[in-house]
């Protein structure tokens, strides 16, 4: 049963394909989407601000919003490791002058942060309207996003406590963001004439069947600190090697 629902697929897929115009040859099936359909999927904000509802928050309701529905994930200043890596922290008013992240230079750095990353304020907008909270998105009010938005700037000292974000000024906003000039388009996921940031050969007599990539520290420092584990957040997608159990052969 399975197979002959993939056979006709694989029919269907092909019928489509071999006719000229397949719009006419499902005519009568379904209907154009109307402008209200469209208007509610169509919720992305790009860098320049192309989708940005008009509107405002204040770093203040920011933080109201912020305790209440944010901070159990994030933490109370954004720098909880529990479930998801911390929002704030490792950026300084030199990278803010700057627009370049000293300290995603540094290997020796514990963690990267969001507003470390984060190159444009569009995509703070962007993501926290349409994906926060974790448990029930896209219910945050356009004035809560704004303020949310703003609390986590004011975090960084992008803006100051007394800040209200608006579509107004979120571009004078943008040039603060303390990593802005970070971000490059010079690879080949921006356009096929970009330069890839690996590159390599097929292999084409006595390749390896399987090559497994991996990494690891030496038994005699693997817990020389303590337990990996708990040195890790609990959830989440970062895991800690089990130090305390006795490694499998």
């Amino acid at each position: 049963m399975f197979k002959s629902a993939k056979l006709s697929l694989a029919v269907a897929a092909i019928a489509v394909a071999a006719t000229p115009n397949f719009v006419a040859a499902f005519d009568g099936i379904g209907r154009a989407a109307t402008p209200a359909e469209i208007k509610a999927w169509d919720i992305d904000v790009r860098p320049d601000f192309k989708g940005l509802p008009p509107g405002s928050g204040s770093v203040a309701k920011g933080q109201n919003v912020w305790e209440a529905k944010c901070a159990s994930c994030h933490g109370v200043f954004g720098e909880s490791n529990d479930v998801f890596t911390p929002i704030a922290g490792g950026t300084t008013p030199a990278d803010i002058k700057a627009g370049r992240v000293a300290n995603l230079a540094r290997e020796d750095f514990p963690q990267r942060t969001t507003l470390m990353k984060v190159a444009t304020v569009s995509t703070l907008w962007d993501y926290i309207n349409r994906a926060m909270p974790w448990t029930n998105p896209k219910t945050l009010t356009t004035e809560e996003v704004y303020a949310v938005t703003a609390f986590i700037l004011n975090l960084g000292d992008i803006v100051p406590a007394d800040f209200v974000l608006s579509d107004k000024n979120i571009a004078e906003v943008q040039k603060r963001m303390p990593n802005r000039n970070g971000m490059t388009t010079e690879h080949g996921l921006w356009t096929v004439k970009g330069k890839p940031d690996v590159r390599g050969t097929a292999c084409m007599k006595d390749c390896k069947k399987e090559v497994v990539v991996t990494s690891f520290l030496p038994g005699s420092a693997v817990d020389s600190h303590g337990n990996l584990i708990e040195q890790n957040r609990p959830i989440g997608p970062t895991r800690g090697l089990d130090t305390s159990k006795p490694k499998k052969n």
